[in-house]
């Protein structure tokens, strides 16, 4: 039975794929072990990006692994349980796959839904705000049909090996300036801060922000009646977010022992 008022998680940014085939295996275990508990309390599930560290479908192949994952999620669709998936900046390549053989929903762009009596804005969070130029140049370049057929042409082998090596060196550059000593995320000045503060502006109704992509597990306030929340990842934090139909929360997964 369905509960009556919608309860709805969020989660982002697993990079299944790294650092190495056996540690990304353990993380896509406790996802799936996630998926499973909170399968008989969902109304929808959302997946905020950034779910591979590196994915692209070429027209007959697909990277290797994940199968417990997509099983879990085509089982969940099949039981009648939204899920929706954000493209990040790691993922950005999924085409039709997913959707056919899992039931999963695709989006790129922002989304706006209503859950209750909540407005959420909702978006994997890269290349919003100010700043970030060069990537935001980057990302038109992938996001460019004509760079994705030329892409098609290379080899699997190759191109997966290729897409992993750029993967790990945008990675790597948020490891390394995060792991300066004193580092603190200021968050008047997170750029996903200031971007919500102009959507604001002409959309003073939207009541939560919904982003992944930032790696912080925050539930910051943007005034009296709008929040920012971001959802954290699965690489050291474990967390998503749940509404109950009156309120969000941040939580931490913790895994059932055998």
């Amino acid at each position: 039975m369905k509960p009556s008022s919608p309860i709805v998680y969020f989660a982002s940014d697993f990079h299944l794929g790294i650092p190495d085939p056996e540690t990304s295996l353990k993380r896509e275990k406790l996802l799936v072990q996630w998926l499973d508990e909170i399968r008989t309390k969902a109304t929808e599930i959302y997946l905020m990006g950034d779910l591979f560290d590196f994915w692209f479908e070429y027209t007959t192949v697909i990277p290797k692994g994940y199968t417990r994952l997509l099983g879990k999620i085509a089982e969940i669709t099949d039981q009648g349980i939204p899920v929706y998936m954000f493209k990040g900046n790691h993922d950005l390549w999924a085409f039709d796959y997913l959707q056919h053989e899992t039931g999963i929903t695709l989006y790129r762009k922002p989304l706006i839904r209503r859950f209750g009596q909540k407005n959420f804005y909702l978006a994997h969070g890269d290349g919003l705000g100010p700043g970030d130029t060069g990537y935001k140049l980057l990302s038109k370049l992938f996001e460019n049909k004509i760079a994705q057929f030329l892409f098609k042409w290379l080899h699997p082998d190759i191109g997966t090996r290729l897409g992993l090596f750029f993967s790990g060196k945008s990675r790597n550059a948020h490891i390394m300036r995060e792991q300066k000593p004193h580092f603190k995320i200021n968050m008047e000045s997170e750029m996903l801060t200031v971007y919500c503060r102009e959507i604001l502006k002409t959309q003073p109704e939207i009541h939560y922000f919904i982003f992944g992509h930032r790696h912080y597990p925050i539930n910051y306030p943007l005034n009296e009646n709008s929040r920012l929340i971001l959802l954290g990842d699965w690489i050291s934090n474990f967390t998503y977010a749940v509404f109950d139909g009156n309120d969000i929360r941040l939580e931490r997964f913790k895994p059932q022992k055998d």
